[in-house]
């Protein structure tokens, strides 16, 4: 019960802090860092579509693979397919992508546009097993409708 708690109010805080702001770097970095320092994860943050591969974004924790190709690793799978996935285990995940060897469990979420075109993911490392589940992706995914709802069609546009 705790978890849905402070999800509910996450996904309140992220709206407020994003709505009416028109710099989407800005808006994704701190609705990065609002979810990393409430939830206590590894690695936070964005990857965003541009040039055909997804681009590193805005980020809270250790440095972060640059570019991502589609179908490659978590990020690059979630995108291609444009699902949510949750990895328990990422060394379980074939063509994983190890940015960091403290990374062990995972879960990344499609951002898309008005069109419905993916624009970028969400991406969440945790240092241990098995962190998330489909409760974290049910309550993620309402934080990046927050996000798609009030940042994505600002005008810095990605090229998909």
């Amino acid at each position: 019960m705790e978890k849905e708690v402070t999800y509910q109010l996450l996904v309140k805080q992220v709206a407020s802090l994003i709505e009416g702001e028109d710099n989407l770097i800005g808006q994704l970095a701190n609705a990065a860092a609002l979810i990393h320092e409430t939830m206590g994860w590894w690695w936070t943050g964005f990857y965003l579509v541009n040039d055909g591969v997804l681009q590193l974004g805005p980020f809270q924790g250790p440095v972060a693979c640059y570019r991502i190709k589609p179908g490659r690793g978590v990020c690059g799978t979630a995108w291609q397919e444009n699902r949510t996935i949750v990895v328990p285990d990422v060394e379980q995940f074939p063509g994983h992508i190890a940015c960091s060897s403290l990374s062990r469990s995972e879960i990344v979420v499609p951002l898309h546009d008005a069109d419905g075109q993916v624009v970028g993911v969400l991406d969440i490392d945790s240092k241990d097993l098995a962190t998330f589940d489909e409760e974290d992706a049910r309550w993620l995914e309402a934080i990046v409708r927050e996000i798609e709802r009030h940042a994505i069609n600002c005008p810095l546009k990605t090229k998909p």
